[in-house]
Parts: structure tokens; C-alpha cells; sequence
């Protein structure tokens, strides 16, 4: 295989110099120029994009016809232009940089947390299913509501904002919080593990120009705090009664219980020797069945 690689090598370099180098160099920047491009696309940045692109034909204009005071007037104005669009794109280059402190490049070859417990995952079952069966009431009688499920990233500047609850999830108290005209219904509710650690907490709203315009601060919410952390968050619509999930910055809408509890079974991190056992034990159960 080795002696192989070195022949398609050699013949590469006698042909046209190229090295297996160059071949993975371009594909490194095929890939980045790529990822940047659908950055750009997704944010605000793509309408700043079209006005440079329109300042550019200007400049090669006046350079075509050598007119000699607006080229002055570019290149002293070129560095002050370029910190503008640094200014200008800061919200969107940070979440770009947080996103990709969240793809965990470096943990999916070093396992950091090997001394992590073998024990139920983030969350139990019976708080999958509260949370669930209170999402679906509160569908049912138009309540809206926003609860984010925190996984790795710690949310706690969100939590200061909000009031401190420190209760067991439960589908009445969930129920509870969200009633209409009550201390707590305004704002989100944060679930660390199996607790309800805060309510009323604000998030940060998605500036996203391709989430639908019917949707309201709610959902918007809901989509904000997944595009900065790597938390999970179920909105319920008080115009509609519709479950939603945001997560890594997408939505999906219109969500059976069923369904919920499929995502929330996702994140929720269970040790593969626990899941293992538990389809062994369904089909022995089949069997003696």
C-alpha cells in the first residue's frame, strides 16, 4: 500500500510537481473556503458581502480611468475600513469562533473524560417523560413556554438573570411556572440534570434571516441560546399550542410528544453498556414472550 502511495507520488511530482502535500493542502482550503462561504450566507455579513463587491467594481472603475484622488482616498481609507467590518461583524465572528470551540475536535481523539461516571446520563428517564407530558398540556390549552436543557456548556450567565427555583422537574411544576399571569411565566426555564435550576432567565434572540417571519420572540429565543451553547431548548407556541426543538441553531417544529422525548433521549448521554443491556433485555423479554 506504502510502496503503492510512493509510486502515484513520484508520478505525480515528474508530471506536474504536484506532492501529496499540495492535494491535502487544497483540500483543507477547498474545505474552509466552503464553511466560510455558508457563514457568510446565514448571517448579515452576506449583505455586507454584495456592498464590498459593489465598492470593488467602483474602485476598479476609478482605476480603469486613473482617477488618482479617489484611489488616494481608498488607500488612506483602507485600514479604517477594514477594522469597520471587524466592528461591524463582531457578534457573527464570535459566534464563529464559539461554534467551533463546540465541535470538540480535540475530545473526539483524546477522550478527557475517561473518568467520567458509568452512571443514568445527564438526566433520568422519569425527567424526559415529565417534561414531555408537560409540553404536550400546555399545547393543549395554548400556554407557551421555553425550557432549555443544559448539556456541557455550563449556562450560567444565563441563569443569573432569571430567579432561582432549585426544584425536581416535574410536569406540575413546569405546568406551574408557565400558567399565565403568574411571577414566573415570562422568560425561560433552565434544566440542569433532573432540577429546575432557574426561571424567567433571558436569552439572547437569533438575528438568523432564514427563520420564518410568522415566528414570534419566543422561538427566536429558543434558537439564540442553541446557536451559543450546546444546550437543547423546547418551545411550546402560546398562538398555535405547536412543540418546537432548537438545537445547534436549527428548529424543528410541529413535534408529537413521542417525538420530544426522542430528542431529549439524544442528548442525553447514556453509557453504551446501559443501552446495551437494555435491548438484550427487550429481546430476551420478546423471547420468553
Amino acid at each position: 500500500m506504502i510502496h503503492g502511495l510512493e509510486i502515484v507520488e513520484t508520478y505525480l511530482s515528474r508530471v506536474s510537481g504536484v506532492r501529496w502535500a499540495d492535494i491535502f493542502e487544497m483540500i483543507i482550503l477547498t474545505f474552509l473556503i466552503y464553511h466560510i462561504l455558508v457563514w457568510i450566507k446565514n448571517t448579515k455579513a452576506w449583505s455586507l458581502l454584495k456592498g464590498i463587491l459593489v465598492i470593488a467594481v467602483f474602485i476598479l472603475f476609478a482605476a480603469y480611468f486613473e482617477m488618482n484622488t479617489i484611489l488616494w482616498i481608498v488607500n488612506n481609507m483602507f485600514g479604517v475600513a477594514v477594522t469597520a467590518v471587524i466592528v461591524i461583524l463582531q457578534p457573527e465572528l464570535r459566534k464563529a469562533i464559539e461554534e467551533l470551540g463546540r465541535k470538540n475536535i480535540i475530545s473526539s481523539i483524546v477522550p478527557f473524560e475517561v473518568g467520567k461516571s458509568l452512571g443514568e446520563g445527564r438526566f433520568s428517564d422519569k425527567t424526559i417523560n415529565e417534561i414531555a407530558k408537560a409540553c404536550v398540556e400546555m399545547g393543549k390549552v395554548r400556554t407557551g413556554a421555553l425550557i432549555v436543557v443544559e448539556q456541557g456548556q455550563r449556562l450560567t450567565e444565563y441563569e443569573r438573570t432569571g430567579i432561582d427555583v432549585d426544584g425536581i422537574v416535574t410536569s406540575q411544576l413546569l405546568i406551574n411556572i408557565f400558567e399565565h399571569n403568574t411571577p414566573l411565566h415570562d422568560g425561560a426555564v433552565i434544566v440542569r440534570g433532573n432540577r429546575i435550576t432557574s426561571a424567567t432567565c433571558y436569552l439572547p434572540l437569533s438575528d438568523n434571516m432564514q427563520l420564518s417571519k410568522e415566528l414570534g420572540t419566543r422561538h427566536r429565543a429558543g434558537v439564540g441560546i442553541s446557536e451559543v451553547t450546546d444546550s437543547l431548548t423546547i418551545i411550546v407556541s402560546e398562538e398555535t399550542g405547536k412543540i418546537s426543538v432548537a438545537y445547534e441553531g436549527k428548529l424543528e417544529r410541529n413535534l408529537s410528544g413521542e417525538a420530544l422525548k426522542e430528542k431529549l433521549r439524544a442528548i442525553q448521554d447514556k453509557p453504551v453498556e446501559e443501552n446495551r443491556r437494555k435491548i438484550l433485555w427487550k429481546g430476551r423479554s420478546k423471547v420468553e414472550k
